[in-house]
């Protein structure tokens, strides 16, 4: 992991969410406060403002301080759970990681979101596509790139038929049915970014 590598992931998972503003905002519209996509993209413009120090920085300080930013910058539940994802992060990733490395944290990220979103996998939020996409990653093996990336887009998509019991959309009972949830796809999103720019 170089400075000009690390720098283009962080550009490409923060450029991925920024473009993606109106159709976050769209799906947490359909289930939610309609403010996910505007939140996700002041906590990530505010990472693109200081991207020079991140990539910089030692890989585990630099992912830290991304979850800083967005505990700081993103509003609602997301600032606190994508913070957390990211601090976790940044607190088990060694500065070079294997493969193996990365599953390991974020498994540990993973359940970190868990204990502070006291939620679990299948109740459509976020975790019902990092977990599989953790799966996936701690498999290795050939295309591994390609499988994460397809395992959290099906992962993702999964969440449409769920019916939500976490979060405001479990307000809605079963009239969240039908509606992807928007953090499966922001967390979908960034896979995707890391992935792209891995394997570039």
């Amino acid at each position: 992991m170089d400075a000009t590598l690390q720098r283009r992931l962080i550009a490409a998972v923060a450029r991925t969410v920024i473009e993606h503003t109106e159709e976050l905002t769209a799906l947490d519209q359909a289930i939610g406060d309609g403010d996910h996509g505007l939140n996700m993209k002041r906590g990530f413009q505010a990472v693109l403002d200081q991207i020079e120090d991140l990539a910089a920085r030692p890989l585990p300080e630099a992912v830290g301080a991304i979850g800083r930013s967005l505990l700081m910058k993103v509003g609602g539940s997301s600032g606190p759970l994508y913070g957390t994802l990211f601090i976790t992060l940044g607190k088990v990733l060694p500065t070079d990681p294997t493969g193996d490395d990365a599953a390991r944290a974020l498994g540990a990220a993973i359940e970190a979101v868990k204990q502070i979103g006291r939620s679990d996998v299948g109740q459509k939020t976020m975790l019902d596509v990092l977990a599989p996409a953790q799966g996936e990653l701690a498999g290795g093996g050939v295309g591994l790139g390609e499988r994460v990336q397809q395992r959290a887009a099906a992962a993702a998509e999964a969440t449409i038929p769920m019916m939500a019991t976490r979060g405001r959309a479990a307000f809605l009972k079963e009239r969240s049915i039908g509606h992807m949830d928007p953090g499966a796809r922001s967390s979908w999103l960034m896979i995707a970014a890391v992935c792209e720019e891995l394997e570039g």
